[in-house]
């Protein structure tokens, strides 16, 4: 694996143990290092990246996301995690996205194939089309058809038929690969924004026969129907890669990204949100998209991106 391990540092919490109990919090049970991960084990990987971004005229800063969110994860408590495997960050070398990508899915389909589970942290959405490389080319070496649910809660389809790829890109670079590849596809974007999408991004999602509900259809008071919607597409699938762009929530909550959204879904609907895909079993691997703590207040943006990640990383 091509990665470079995570600054120690960035690991480091106050320390508890003259308390009664368990007192452990992530930076006492790190390792990092993938080691040999048990099976359906979660592993943390960053890809710090946001070349993608630049590519889509956005605000550059997410490739320092991945060391932001390990800093606030490092105080989180165990809560019966005994040990959590950091495999380092993926980098891109200036605007060598492609090869980034690709190293991404290389790594991603190794750690697979030993049982883990990864979550990676981005980096720029761009990330989508790596990690799902990893998932691809796992899916390959076991001769597996799927189907698969490629699940993004988000405000932006991200279906730019433009190249060369950016993070506007990749979720229309996974249905070229599909298509071309035999592999059955339900793409859905939960989360959606009007005024942040073309009707030419439309027209491309009803193309592919994606899925999408709107953010004014997300919000607490839609939840058991939407939660209803996740289920149904969890049970046509195989596989599920499930991405976040952070910038599906409200500004308010996560205002360090390049896009930040004026109405936005709630973090309670895409925590459970997370939570039913996790519970079902059929999840391969997860990843957080476009934090940037150059635009974050007071960290609230890398409190909220911690918490989903602990959440993802937990047994």
């Amino acid at each position: 694996m091509n990665a470079t391990l995570a600054d120690a540092s960035l690991w480091t919490a106050r320390d508890d143990s003259a308390e009664h109990g368990d007192t452990r919090r992530l930076a006492h049970i790190v390792t990092q290092d993938a080691g040999q991960p048990a099976p359906g084990e979660a592993v943390l990987l960053g890809f710090a990246c946001d070349a993608g971004v630049a590519r889509n005229q956005g605000r550059i800063g997410a490739a320092a996301g991945p060391a932001a969110i390990r800093r606030f994860l490092a105080g989180l408590p165990a809560h019966g995690l005994q040990r959590l495997l950091d495999a380092g960050d993926i980098g891109c070398a200036g605007d060598a996205l492609e090869a980034a990508q690709e190293n991404l899915g290389a790594s991603l389909a190794s750690l697979m194939s030993q049982g883990a589970r990864p979550v990676i942290l981005g980096g720029g959405h761009e990330i989508a089309w790596g990690s799902f490389q990893g998932l691809a080319r796992w899916l390959a070496e076991h001769d597996d058809k799927g189907p698969v649910l490629v699940l993004n809660l988000d405000a932006h389809f991200d279906l730019r038929t433009g190249r060369p790829g950016s993070s506007g890109t990749p979720f229309d670079q996974i249905a070229n690969h599909c298509q071309a590849h035999g592999l059955p596809l339900q793409y859905a974007c939960l989360g959606v924004s009007r005024v942040s999408n073309t009707p030419a991004l439309y027209a491309r999602a009803a193309e592919i026969g994606a899925v999408w509900v709107e953010d004014y259809d997300m919000q607490e008071r839609h939840l058991q129907a939407r939660l209803a919607d996740v289920d149904a597409l969890l049970a046509a699938a195989r596989h599920v890669y499930l991405t976040v762009d952070l910038d599906v929530l409200p500004a308010a909550v996560m205002p360090g990204v390049s896009a930040p959204a004026p109405y936005g879904v709630p973090l309670a609907v895409i925590e459970e949100i997370v939570l039913r895909v996790k519970a079902s079993g059929k999840l391969r691997l997860a990843d957080l998209a476009e934090y940037n703590p150059r635009f974050d207040l007071d960290n609230h943006g890398a409190r909220t991106a911690a918490r989903l990640a602990w959440h993802l990383l937990a047994p």
